[in-house]
C-alpha cells in the first residue's frame, strides 16, 4: 500500500529568498518553521499583509538592495553597505547618490559591457565557423 507522501519543504531562508523579503524581518512564525511549496505558491498568490509591508518598505536583502541600486552585490560588500536597507533608505541613496554608488554604477555598467562584447564575439565565432552551436 502507498502511504501519501510527505510535502516538499524548504527551509525558511530558501522561502525569503524566493519572496525577496529579509528573513529576520519576517513574522516568527515564518522565520522558525519549514514552508511547504504549496505555502509558498499561497504566499505568493495571496501575500499577507505583512509581506505586502515588507516588499513595499523592507528591509531588504542584499540582492534587491542591489538590484535597487543598480549595482552588484559585490559592489554593495565593497562599500560596506549594511546587509539590508529600508526603502527610505534606498531612496535616500538614489536622492543624493555618495562617490561609491556612482563609481558601482559605472563599475556594474562596464562588466555588462564586456559581457555583452565577449558574447557577440563568440556568437561571430560560431556563426563563421561550420561547428554546431554549443549550449552555454
Amino acid at each position: 500500500m502507498l502511504g501519501v507522501p510527505n510535502p516538499q519543504t524548504m527551509k525558511p531562508l530558501t522561502a525569503a529568498a524566493k519572496l525577496g523579503i529579509y528573513l529576520p524581518a519576517a513574522p516568527e512564525e515564518f522565520r522558525t518553521h519549514p514552508i511547504t511549496r504549496e505555502e509558498l505558491a499561497a504566499l505568493r498568490d495571496d501575500p499577507p499583509e505583512w509581506l505586502r509591508e515588507l516588499r513595499r518598505t523592507g528591509p531588504f536583502p542584499r540582492d534587491v538592495v542591489a538590484r535597487k541600486l543598480g549595482v552588484s552585490n559585490s559592489g554593495l560588500a565593497r562599500a560596506e553597505v549594511s546587509d539590508h536597507l529600508t526603502a527610505a533608505e534606498i531612496d535616500a541613496l538614489l536622492a543624493e547618490p555618495p562617490e561609491w554608488l556612482l563609481r558601482e554604477r559605472e563599475n556594474l555598467r562596464a562588466v555588462q559591457a564586456e559581457a555583452t562584447r565577449v558574447e557577440e564575439e563568440r556568437e561571430r565565432k560560431r556563426a563563421a565557423s561550420n561547428r554546431p552551436q554549443k549550449n552555454y
